[in-house]
């Protein structure tokens, strides 16, 4: 499966939505997530830390730009939104993470896409209503078209139903 398009109906099931990809995630994913101010990537990437089982609350790092929780694997929340050139994002030195033990999720990841590993899950969330969110996955590898697929499967029951 190369793409999947859902609709959130509510922070808390983007949270799910995370919580599934946290859970199916494997050493190495790198989780690209774009999208406007507001539009639910902290959100997501909350998820993705219960998921994980990560027991800290997961904030955006927009201020510190990198955050590493522990859990069943290292997270890495990596939020570009304070940097304005390609040049500050290599500067930063990110492929010890990247290539690392953990699972990456980037903020803002459009800022950096052409540096960023090729294969991945870009994530595009887009606001529809103060509640509900349009979430568009794309996957960039066998491995995440492999997690698209399972994750389609763990979502068809639920969440997942209100496909578009």
């Amino acid at each position: 499966m190369e793409s999947l398009k859902l609709i959130s109906h509510s922070p808390e099931e983007t949270q799910h939505l995370g919580a599934i990809l946290g859970k199916l995630a494997r050493t190495g994913d790198v989780f690209l997530l774009v999208g406007n101010l507001g539009a639910g990537k902290t959100c997501l990437t909350q998820g993705i830390a219960r998921g994980l089982e990560v027991k800290e609350y997961a904030f955006s790092p927009s201020f510190v730009i990198l955050r590493e929780y522990s859990g069943r694997l290292s997270l890495y929340h990596i939020d570009f939104y304070r940097l304005d050139h390609i040049e500050e994002i290599v500067d930063l030195g990110l492929d010890e993470y990247f290539y690392g033990n953990g699972v990456c999720v980037v903020e803002w990841a459009e800022k950096g896409l052409q540096i960023l590993p090729p294969e991945n899950l870009l994530i595009t969330l887009d606001y529809i209503s103060d509640i509900e969110r349009g979430l568009h996955l794309e996957a960039k590898g066998k491995r995440y078209s492999e997690l698209l697929e399972k994750l389609a499967v763990s979502i068809k029951s639920g969440f997942g139903s209100k496909q578009r």
